[in-house]
This record gives structure tokens, C-alpha cells and sequence, in this order.
């Protein structure tokens, strides 16, 4: 019925617009609960779902009781239903539209669907209207009705070909004679553990003692594989239809309860329990095979060897604590400029090795050097001569030894000209001066240009970093 003819019919009638992002919102959230009947969930059109259900009706004690136990918890979370369990997704949608009841769920046994079906109307398989009017207009109004019919027959009733063969397509889908694609929302995760919990747990103890359990099962079924996971997502599952998520991630791949747990500590705190959580989940992702380092018999490391696994497991908990990302570490990179010479990169679990070629003496080079140049005022004999004082943060400082300079010359491929005749302007050239004060401090100074290069102002200087 239309809005205007019902509302000529009720003219009290009380109407609200369709939100459709909101009910989209509201199946996502329903779907994403029912994961504790089963893994594999589809969302079909805007008002159903569909849940592969099997290999999981054995835990509640078959589908009768799944199905009771299911509508047992649709009603306690306030919604409507109407539950249908068969062979086919094709049957169950017919039976969950056509046969079963609010209360009374309808269970068709596998193999049964042509004789559960036989008496269903033929709205029931999924067709578009224009088609529903064809059969009606044949006579054809009940699903057993088009067993007898001859395909070809029905093609030439229709004149279409088309029509006739969507007709078929979702007969043989609900009989089970053709397949049909199923897409869940969410893929299914290859490493996964749950809990059911027999009284609702409503303190954090009793949550933290279920991860324990589960974090336990998890690393020996991966450990049992020779995995390790990067990534674990834990879900809570409460009464009143709400979910708790909380996920962390690992530098490397781990299998160990007590590290996972360690990082779980740091947020379990956030979990709202709500009315009571009756089920919990513990999900691997990204996983891969656990590399066993090398070590000395003795299991001793040299002095100059990083236990990487212990720092990443380091890394891991600040990550936890502090936010993703927290943990840094530099890159060294192949660029002549000190400013470009390294990238921050997060740390990924192992300590990047220096591939550069060693034409470097890095004992020239100072402990610390500052993300940007400060500006220092320098006065030296010789215009193009080393510096004999410098003023830094107002300071004075007076040299008493200079060694350099060491001339770095522009990348000139990085700034080569995007088309021809156009104009190319370079960085000038840094010379490079390490210097020592009378207090002993010693200082990385570089001069920005060179006197009479045609190529700006006069040169500037710089103070790049500190030595120890």
C-alpha cells in the first residue's frame, strides 16, 4: 500500500523516513554479535541475515536447541525474527518468509527441500515482481507446481529467455541442485578460539582470567603449527548485544601466553561488561612461520650482539601502553646531505642493518645531530678560512682547534629540470669544520656557500650537531 492511500485509510497514522545508514549500522552490529553462533555471516538485502551454521549446531546440541537458544537471545536484545534452519540458503530464506513464525522457527532436514518447499508460494524463491505476475497469469502459484514443467515449456510460456531461466537459477539454488555464492561480511579468521561462559562474568577479573584461557589455547594451537601472529583481536561478547573489541599487534611474530597477555593488560581496563559478557573470542591475524634465531650454544650473547627479540617484545608493551607507533627507530639512508641521510620508520621487529657502502669513518661524525640546523654567528681570519669563535644561544664560544673542511657539494641529479629550458637552481655547498672550544666541547659547524659562487647572499653558518 502506498503512504497516501494509507494515510486516507488511518489519518492518525503515525510515519517516520527510512534511515537507511542507521539500519545498515544496526544489521552490521547484529551481525558482528551473532558471530557466537557462528563464524560465517552474510548480510542478505537490508532486513536479513544468513549464517552458515554448519559443524556449529552440535555445540548447542543440534539445531532445534540452536534455534531456541537463538531466539532466546533475539528476544532478549529486543529484536523481531523469524528463524528458519535448512540445506539450502535459497529454502531457508523461503521457509523464514513464508512458514516460520515468530516464535516457532521452521527446521527442514538436509535432502527434504523439494518436498518442504512443494507448497510454498512461488514469492518465496526470490523473483523479481514483473516475473510473479507472468506465473500467476500461467496459473503457476505454489513452488511444486514448477517440478513437473518442462524447461523449455516454461521458456516458451514467458518469451523470454531470460525470465525463464531466473526462474529456474532460483529453483535449483533452493533445491540445492545449483550452487550459490556466499560472501560473509567478515572473513573468516584461519586461527580463532572462544569461550561460552555459564553466568555472565561482570568484573575484570573474571575477564582477565577467560583471556588467560584463551591466550593459553591460541599460542599451542599456533605453536603446534610453528606460527606466530602479529596481530590478536579480542572480543567480548555481552548480554545486552553490545561487543567490546580490542586488538594489539607485535613487532614480530609471537606465540607466547604471558607476552600476549602483557599486552592485553594495558587495555583490558576498557571493557564495559555491561549487563554481564556470556562469550568471548581470541582471533589471530597476519601470521607467519616463527623464525628461531641464532645464538651461541652457550645461549650467551657477545656484548656487541641486540637480543631483537627481547626489544621487540619491548617495543610491543610501550606500543600497548603508549599508542601504536611509539617505537621508532633510524634508517639509515643513501644520501650525501646530513639533513636526508636517515628516515624514522616504526620500528618493525628487528634492528635495521646499514647496507650503505662503508666509505664513511663514522668516529667523524657527532653523537647527536639536530632534525635542523640552528643558526650560529662565526667569525673567522680568512673569509673561506676555519672558524675562530662562534655565538650560539648567546653564548660565545672560542676554538681552539678546527679540523676541515669537509666539502659536501649539492645532489644535483635530485634537482634536474622537469622540462627543457627550464631554469634549475641548486643548493649551495656546505663545508664541514669539527671544532673544539677551550672548555673542550666539541661542536659540528658547516658553512652554507662558498665566497664569490655567484649563487645568493654571502655564506651563512650553521651549527649541525654535538660530539661527546
Amino acid at each position: 500500500m502506498r503512504l497516501p492511500d494509507a494515510c486516507a485509510t488511518l489519518p492518525n497514522l503515525l510515519r517516520e523516513e527510512i534511515d537507511r545508514e542507521s539500519d545498515d549500522k544496526s544489521l552490521l552490529a547484529l551481525a558482528s554479535w551473532l558471530v557466537r553462533f557462528s563464524p560465517l555471516i552474510a548480510i542478505d538485502e537490508a532486513d536479513a541475515l544468513i549464517l552458515e551454521t554448519t559443524g556449529c549446531d552440535h555445540l548447542f546440541g543440534g539445531e532445534a536447541r540452536m534455534a531456541r537458544e537463538l531466539s532466546r537471545r533475539l528476544d532478549e536484545v529486543g529484536y523481531g525474527h523469524r528463524l528458519a534452519f535448512a540445506g539450502t540458503r535459497g529454502a531457508a530464506y523461503a521457509l523464514s518468509h513464508e512458514k516460520a513464525g515468530a516464535q516457532s522457527p521452521a527446521i527442514l532436514p538436509f535432502g527434504d527441500e523439494s518436498e518442504g518447499l512443494s507448497n510454498l508460494p512461488v514469492r518465496a524463491l526470490r523473483l523479481s515482481s514483473m516475473t510473479l505476475t507472468l506465473l500467476r497469469r500461467f496459473g503457476l502459484t505454489r513452488i511444486g507446481q514448477l517440478y513437473e514443467i518442462d524447461r523449455k515449456a516454461l521458456e516458451r510460456r514467458f518469451h523470454s529467455r531470460e525470465a525463464a531461466e531466473a526462474v529456474c537459477l532460483r529453483l535449483d539454488q533452493a533445491l540445492g541442485q545449483r550452487p550459490e555464492p556466499f560472501e560473509p561480511f567478515r572473513p573468516p579468521p584461519n586461527h580463532c578460539v572462544h569461550l561460552s561462559c555459564p553466568e555472565p562474568l561482570t568484573d575484570g577479573t573474571g575477564v582477565k582470567a577467560s583471556l588467560s584461557t584463551l591466550s593459553d589455547r591460541l599460542c599451542k594451537a599456533l605453536a603446534a603449527k610453528g606460527l606466530g601472529a602479529q596481530t590478536f583481536i579480542f572480543r567480548t561478547f555481552c548480554s545486552d548485544g553490545s561487543v567490546n573489541t580490542l586488538s594489539v599487534n607485535a613487532a614480530r611474530p609471537a606465540c607466547a601466553p604471558n607476552h600476549l597477555l602483557r599486552l592485553f593488560n594495558e587495555k583490558t581496563d576498557r571493557i564495559d561488561p555491561g549487563f554481564g559478557i556470556d562469550f568471548l573470542q581470541l582471533e589471530a591475524f597476519r601470521t607467519a612461520p616463527m623464525s628461531v634465531g641464532s645464538r651461541p650454544l652457550s645461549g650467551a650473547l657477545a656484548q656487541t650482539d641486540v637480543d631483537e627479540a627481547a626489544l621487540s617484545t619491548l617495543a610491543d608493551r610501550i606500543n600497548a601502553r603508549l599508542g601504536e607507533g611509539s617505537v621508532t627507530v633510524s634508517v639509515p639512508v643513501s644520501r650525501h646531505l646530513v639533513d636526508t641521510a636517515e628516515e624514522i620508520r616504526p620500528f618493525a621487529g628487528e634492528i635495521p642493518k646499514c647496507t650503505l657502502a662503508s666509505g664513511i669513518m663514522y668516529g667523524l661524525r657527532p653523537i647527536r645531530v639536530f632534525d635542523r640546523a640552528e643558526r650560529v654567528e662565526v667569525v673567522s681570519e680568512v673569509p673561506d678560512g676555519p672558524p675562530l669563535r662562534f655565538v650560539w644561544h648567546r653564548l660565545v664560544h672560542h676554538i681552539t682547534r678546527a679540523d676541515g673542511p669537509e666539502r659536501i657539494a649539492p645532489e644535483w641529479w635530485t634537482y634536474l629540470p622537469s622540462s627543457p629550458g627550464e631554469p634549475r637552481t641548486l643548493p649551495r655547498t656546505r663545508d664541514y669544520y669539527r671544532v673544539e672550544d677551550t672548555k673542550g666541547r666539541r661542536y659540528w659547524l658547516f658553512r652554507e656557500g662558498l665566497y664569490g659562487d655567484k649563487r645568493g647572499a654571502i655564506p651563512e653558518w650553521f651549527l649541525q650537531g654535538l660530539f661527546a
